[in-house]
């Protein structure tokens, strides 16, 4: 078991490393991009990672406090889902209700990695290997899927 200063710094460690690794691969458009800090360019849609002592995780999260508007959003992305899966190569988890960290109502499409633990340095390299073909198709099919949803900007 870490101690929490030791679990934050490992975790600082990863992010850092990952950061660095994806620094030089510029987006689907050709522009230099802050892979782990995405930005959609859509309020309440977010493309997150996450990593933790069992899994990993990449979601593209709604966020939206309107259950309503929310629902709107994450219809608009089942019609987008055929891309989605066309340009990833994976069927996705779609959860139309799901909680965030916080316990806030989101919907969350993603794809899950088990078993794998963010403090082992082992398993960095699998954690690599995971993060960073599916954020880089979800930039790919943001390129052309972002403009679907102009009417709710």
């Amino acid at each position: 078991m870490y101690s929490k200063t030791e679990a934050h710094h490992l975790r600082q460690a990863f992010w850092t490393t990952f950061g660095q690794y994806m620094q030089p691969v510029p987006s689907a458009e050709g522009l230099p991009t802050n892979w782990i800090n995405y930005k959609t360019g859509l309020r309440h849609v977010y493309f997150r990672l996450h990593a933790d002592g069992k899994r990993a995780r990449v979601a593209i999260e709604i966020t939206h406090r309107d259950a309503g508007l929310r629902e709107l959003y994450y219809e608009q992305f089942r019609e987008l889902r055929p891309m989605l899966e066309d340009v990833t190569g994976e069927t996705w988890t779609w959860e139309p209700a799901a909680l965030d960290d916080h316990g806030q109502a989101i919907a969350r499409i993603s794809q899950e990695l088990t078993p794998v633990n963010l403090f082992s340095r082992d398993d960095w390299p699998q954690l690599i290997s995971f993060f960073k073909p599916r954020l880089l198709a979800l930039d790919e099919f943001w390129s052309t899927g972002q403009y679907a949803f102009d009417e709710l900007r």
